[in-house]
């Protein structure tokens, strides 16, 4: 199975059994964010292309997700959590104490590997953000991202977002 280690090549290019054993192999690790800051990250990123964040989210609304950017498509859709076993989810904002859990359970050293995070600090920014930025957002805009991420806050536990409220 030497295509299996070219990275061009996608897991859809293979029949059932190879996929099988190809992720029976491997330690599958999956990184989450709760959708409505990946808007709000995508937004940060792109600042000037688009007037308001009420604007933006109408436009990722009126994209819909068929023709969603990587960067704010659901990641249900992205990651096949329901196809793909994943051995770890490791959610973004907790990543200092998943990643240390998941080296030592791989058997490697934390601390010299391990970046420092300040997980609490990226928290309560977002959580600031999350608020200034939900404020923006019509009633009805609210209601269609619940919507449009709904299998992302099924699948995952977002608590607190402001998507499941």
């Amino acid at each position: 199975y030497r295509r299996w280690h070219t990275k061009e090549t996608q897991l859809s290019k293979f029949n059932q059994p190879e996929i099988e054993a190809m992720l029976g192999s491997y330690t599958k690790v999956l990184f989450i964010r709760d959708p409505f800051q990946r808007l709000i990250a995508t937004f940060l990123q792109g600042m000037g292309s688009r007037p308001s964040f009420s604007s933006f989210v109408q436009d990722v609304l009126d994209t819909g997700t068929h023709n969603a950017s990587v960067a704010w498509k659901p990641l249900v859709s992205l990651c096949q959590p329901c196809l793909v076993p994943y051995d770890y989810v490791v959610m973004f904002g907790f990543h200092r104490e998943e990643l240390g859990h998941l080296l030592r359970r791989t058997g490697l050293p934390v601390e010299s590997i391990l970046p420092e995070f300040t997980d609490t600090q990226v928290r309560w920014t977002y959580r600031w953000l999350s608020e200034q930025m939900f404020s923006e957002l019509s009633v009805q805009q609210q209601k269609q991202l619940s919507h449009f991420y709904r299998w992302d806050l099924t699948a995952f536990s977002f608590s607190g977002s402001f998507l499941s409220d």
